[in-house]
């Protein structure tokens, strides 16, 4: 909020029949306000900046009855759609219509523990996939307290996290929804996705144990260095130079390990739209209004020296802030690594069924986990037929319920 209040003051004094206020809601009341506004007329906020979370549901019905106002032809026209990132206008684009200008890009690199890592004389440069992770890092899992059991892990992840799942999916090209927003648990590839995570999680030797970031147990887990590497979008960043100080100048960003050799070395998690509200009688002053505030290299400047997040609008990555070297980070300069992935992050989708298919994806990870360890198989081409079998499930199960609303489903063949 404190990123926009200078902005809005200026514009205030700079518009004065054209005065904004702002409020800042919490999310579980804004996600009711919002479409309890758009399904009865009620009024809502002229302009809003929406999570990805809950900007899906208004996409629940026909397209001439989103709530949010249709800005395709705008950002065409004014020539702004060239200068956004592309894949980052993906989770607002419903049945090829933007209804939102992108927030963020939100890039994922892995943080990882630089001291323990150059204490133990490994170079991070000879890794370039997930395999290589795994075989460089290796002599970094340790029993540190002489129990016989291994203490320090090499990623913070767990089949029951369902954002590091889908972070992973996308990463790996996995994808649970196509083109037309039709669900694709069953697609090829996703099985072998699967499998791969599960064989993380499991045997004598798994190199995976959560720490949310979110408790004070799971950050005094990464002070401990009881985890080497976590995944991490540019927001994270922020999050851990605010809530855990002790890492400071202990960590450093790296490109995420590929699956394959010379594949996609980043992915995505979480994001934000400012749109504009279809019931608005000033819908050309929001528009004004929104220009000025997301497309500010003032503003990009502000948001990422708060926050560590970087400008979804290609004009404001020359932004020198992103050049800066952050001693958190070893000295680092943390939104130049971020916008160089920028470009390669994946697509998305805005399908209102998004965080279901995302938990139901989920479920098939930790049975997946839990038959590996009942049936005793690490090996994941051992485990790629069982994926195949609960995704299939999962598919049979979940189509059913996205058909059922016959403004998305499927054209007939």
């Amino acid at each position: 909020q404190m990123v926009y209040r200078e902005l809005l003051t200026r514009w205030n004094r700079e518009h004065p029949t054209k005065r904004v206020e702002m409020s800042l809601v919490n999310g579980a009341v804004m996600d009711q306000r919002i479409m309890s506004g758009f399904l009865t007329g009620t009024p809502v906020a002229d302009v809003l900046e929406v999570e990805r979370s809950m900007a899906g549901k208004a996409f629940t019905g026909p397209i001439e009855d989103v709530g949010y106002v249709d800005l395709t032809e705008r950002l065409k026209s004014e020539g702004l759609l060239d200068q956004i990132n592309r894949p980052s206008l993906s989770p607002w684009t419903s049945r090829g219509h933007i209804f939102g200008i992108p927030h963020d890009v939100h890039p994922v690199m892995l943080m990882y523990r630089a001291d323990l890592v150059e204490a133990a004389g490994i170079d991070v440069r000879q890794i370039e996939t997930w395999d290589d992770f795994i075989r460089v890092l290796r002599p970094l899992q340790q029993d540190l307290d002489g129990d016989g059991r291994v203490d320090r892990q090499l990623l913070s992840y767990s089949a029951v996290d369902p954002n590091g799942t889908e972070v992973l999916m996308l990463q790996a090209g996995g994808r649970i929804f196509d083109d037309q927003e039709q669900p694709c648990f069953d697609r090829p590839g996703n099985a072998a996705i699967l499998a791969r995570l599960a064989s993380w999680s499991v045997g004598p030797r798994p190199i995976c144990r959560f720490a949310d970031y979110n408790t004070a147990s799971g950050q005094q887990v990464l002070i401990d260095g009881l985890v080497v590497a976590v995944l991490a979008p540019d927001w994270l960043c922020g999050t851990f130079k605010q809530q855990i100080p002790g890492l400071a100048g202990k960590v450093k960003l790296m490109p995420v390990p590929a699956w394959e050799r010379g594949g996609r070395r980043t992915s995505v998690f979480g994001g934000t739209m400012l749109a504009l509200a279809k019931v608005s009688r000033t819908p050309e002053i929001n528009w004004e209004f929104a220009k000025a505030i997301y497309l500010s290299r003032e503003m990009s400047t502000a948001l990422f020296r708060a926050t560590c997040i970087i400008s979804p609008f290609k004009a404001n990555w020359s932004d020198p802030a992103y050049d800066e070297p952050d001693p958190y980070f070893c000295g680092q300069p943390v939104g130049r690594l971020y916008v160089q992935l920028a470009p390669d992050v994946p697509q998305r989708t805005s399908s209102p069924y998004n965080l279901t298919a995302v938990l139901r994806l989920s479920n098939c990870m930790t049975a997946l986990v839990a038959y590996a360890e009942a049936h005793g198989l690490t090996d994941p081409a051992a485990l790629e037929p069982e994926a195949q079998r609960l995704l299939a499930a999962t598919q049979r199960d979940f189509a059913a319920l996205v058909h059922r609303n016959a403004f998305l489903r499927a054209p007939a063949p």
